[in-house]
C-alpha cells in the first residue's frame, strides 16, 4: 500500500539535519511513539550525511487483533533511515526502511529534505507498505501505513519543540 506525507519544519536544511543526526532527539522522538524499550545508533557517512538506526519495542494495543496472533503484547520494531549529504542548495535524499521482528510487515521509501525558505524546510516520505498475511494483508497494510503517520506525527511534535528550545 502505497503512502507519502510531508513534515515542515520552521529552520532551514542544516538545522533540520543536525537535528535528524542528533541522537537525544531521536530518542526524544522515539519515545514519543509510546515505545517501552529502545536503541538508536546515529553513525556519520563520508559525504556529511549519516545513517539513524533506531530499536523499539512497542505495544500491540494499537494494531489489528489478527496481527496480534502473530506477534504478542508487544512488536519490536527496527527503523533505519539513511541520509546522503547535503547538495549546494541543501538538499538532501534518503531512504527508510522498516521491519517488525518476527511479523510478515514492513515499509521502505524514500526521504527528501528541502528549503522552503530562507528560514523553512519540508521532509517528504513516500513508501510502501508491505503486509505478507493471506487475506489480511490490506488491513494490516492500512494498519502500517497508520503506525508510520503515527510515527511522523511523534517526529513533528518532538521536532517543533527541539527547534523552539533551540
Amino acid at each position: 500500500m502505497r503512502f507519502d506525507a510531508a513534515i515542515d519544519y520552521p529552520a532551514d536544511t542544516t538545522r533540520v539535519a543536525r537535528m535528524f543526526a542528533d541522537p537525544e532527539f531521536v530518542r526524544r522522538k522515539v519515545e514519543a511513539t509510546g515505545a517501552t524499550s529502545t536503541a538508536i545508533e546515529v553513525t556519520p557517512g563520508d559525504d556529511g550525511g549519516f545513517t539513524v538506526l533506531t530499536r523499539r519495542s512497542t505495544p500491540t494495543d494499537r494494531i489489528p487483533t489478527a496481527l496480534r496472533s502473530f506477534v504478542g503484547a508487544s512488536i519490536d520494531v527496527r527503523f533505519v533511515e539513511v541520509w546522503q549529504g547535503a547538495d549546494a542548495d541543501g538538499r538532501r535524499s534518503g531512504t527508510f526502511t522498516m521491519d517488525v521482528a518476527g511479523a510478515p510487515a514492513g515499509a521502505t521509501g524514500t526521504t527528501e529534505l528541502e528549503p522552503t525558505g530562507a528560514a523553512g524546510s519540508r521532509v517528504r516520505y513516500d513508501g510502501d507498505a508491505k503486509v505478507n498475511v493471506p487475506f489480511l494483508g490490506a488491513p494490516v497494510e492500512r494498519a502500517v501505513v497508520e503506525a508510520v503517520q503515527n510515527v511522523l506525527d511523534a517526529e513533528r511534535r518532538v521536532a517543533q519543540e527541539w527547534l523552539t528550545e533551540r
